[in-house]
């Protein structure tokens, strides 16, 4: 069994709350029937000990154990201010 962690990389949304941060992750999908694809966006919260991320930066996030009922990623680091 492997024991590696899920990262992601996306654009913080929010952090109007303390110690929280909203990451959205943005992917394509292809339509079934008509074949054109179009972009979806994930919001995932995370949690941000010492409130680093600002609007805007981009980050890579972590899947951890569940810090509160919608947190479960953290914060790793600040990619690109």
């Amino acid at each position: 069994m492997t024991n590696k962690k899920i990262r992601k990389t996306g654009e913080v949304l929010s952090t109007s709350q303390e110690k929280t941060i909203v990451v959205g992750i943005s992917w394509t999908q292809k339509d079934r029937l008509y074949k054109k694809s179009y972009r979806k966006l994930t919001r995932l919260v995370a949690h941000d000990e010492l409130n680093k991320a600002e609007q805007g930066d981009t980050v890579i996030i972590e899947f951890s154990k569940p810090i509160s009922k919608t947190k479960k990623w953290k914060l790793i680091e600040v990619v690109k201010k």
